[in-house]
């Protein structure tokens, strides 16, 4: 993954808990990077111990600092370094949602080496749909897309909920998540 996500990581972590909690997760996740360069490629793994550093640090479990993290990723990380790129894929969350693939499209030119995940949609109503959710990492992270879909709903300043529907597993391919939005969405 790029520096940027590990950055955004410490952001996370400093913004909410200070930057001694941050050097606590770097000792515990056995990173010793003090500067992330954004745009440089990391290892995945470098990436999955902050997360569960930060989980032991924090005193959460990892899918809640994913989930937490997903949702950080798109309210400040990705509308501060791409904001007229995000707001340019929709007008609101079902047009996001369905745009995301021409958004990593436009993405990967600036990050060659980034592998993001892809995204479509299936069964689109007029208040939910299915989100396609296909990785090549190994490790799926269904709770940051959940937290990912989440920001999205409150970019839009539209609630939404996020179920998972069916898990990648040797059975299948890929994530499916139910997303519903909207005044009638359920809770």
């Amino acid at each position: 993954m790029y520096g940027l996500v590990n950055q955004a990581i410490r952001e996370m972590v400093t913004r909410d808990h200070g930057e001694a909690a941050w050097q606590r997760v770097k000792q515990e996740s056995g990173v010793d990077t003090d500067v992330f360069v954004a745009n440089a490629p990391y290892g995945d793994d470098v990436t999955y111990r902050l997360v569960a550093g930060a989980s032991t640090v924090l005193g959460a479990p990892e899918v809640d600092v994913l989930r937490a993290f997903g949702e950080f990723w798109v309210l400040h990380t990705a509308l501060r370094s791409y904001g007229p790129l995000m707001r340019s894929v929709g007008r609101d969350v079902p047009e996001f949602l369905q745009k995301l693939p021409h958004l990593h499209d436009r993405i990967h030119m600036v990050f060659p080496e980034l592998r993001p995940p892809e995204f479509s949609c299936s069964d689109v109503q007029g208040d939910s749909l299915l989100l396609h959710y296909r990785t090549q990492r190994p490790t799926g992270l269904e709770p940051f897309v959940e937290g990912l879909v989440h920001g999205i709903g409150r970019m839009f300043d539209t609630p939404v909920t996020v179920r998972l529907h069916a898990q990648r597993d040797v059975d299948s391919s890929h994530s499916i998540f139910h997303v519903a939005w909207g005044e009638r969405c359920p809770t």
